[in-house]
């Protein structure tokens, strides 16, 4: 018998994902490299980052991974508004990048470990990189994917998408179109 007045939380992304963000996160993109920095290199689980910590990696790493980050918001910022409710938390992709982007209750996740698939099933998994897309499932992933050319590739039951770095000069704003475009196809729960 359920208990009343309790709640189940949605399951986490996984208990054996390393990376940055919500543990509860729908849109979880896999990156090779963690930041080069003494305080996550023995990160071994997901660590929501606070305000103003993607500023600190960025004057710390420099101008590689706030690529990264402005990539990954300016997509939340592509995504169609009647399925994705980033556009509604702040006025813009640089706004939701500083304020909420890989917090609690974001919805995102920058992780550098393995998919983990069956954790959560309504989660859009995203590999930036076909270098690190092919790396991943020699490691073990369990994926078929169906590349579209040579830089986009798609596994539709496992909800997981291939695309260019988190790079402008790799994922321009067309790219970003045409990867935002991907994930509304997608089966998915609105987030």
């Amino acid at each position: 018998m359920p208990l009343v007045g309790v709640t189940t939380a949605p399951p986490l992304v996984s208990e054996f994902a390393i990376g940055f963000g919500d543990p509860q996160a729908q849109i979880c993109v896999y990156v090779a490299k963690r930041p080069p920095m003494q305080e996550y290199a023995a990160l071994n689980h997901i660590q929501p980052l606070s305000t103003g910590e993607i500023a600190a990696i960025n004057q710390a790493c420099g101008n590689g991974w706030r690529k990264v980050f402005n990539v990954y918001a300016k997509l939340l910022f592509t995504l169609d508004k009647r399925q994705f409710t980033f556009q509604q938390t702040a006025d813009s992709w640089q706004q939701f990048r500083e304020q909420q982007l890989l917090q609690i209750g974001s919805n995102t996740a920058l992780l550098f470990s393995l998919p983990q698939f069956a954790v959560n099933r309504h989660a859009i998994h995203i590999i930036a990189g076909r270098t690190h897309a092919k790396a991943l499932l020699d490691a073990g992933l369990a994926a078929q994917l169906q590349w579209l050319n040579h830089e986009f590739a798609i596994d539709r039951q496992q909800r997981l998408l291939v695309c260019p770095y988190f790079d402008y000069r790799q994922l321009n704003n067309e790219k970003i179109q045409q990867l935002s475009t991907l994930i509304s196809e997608l089966p998915h729960v609105k987030t």
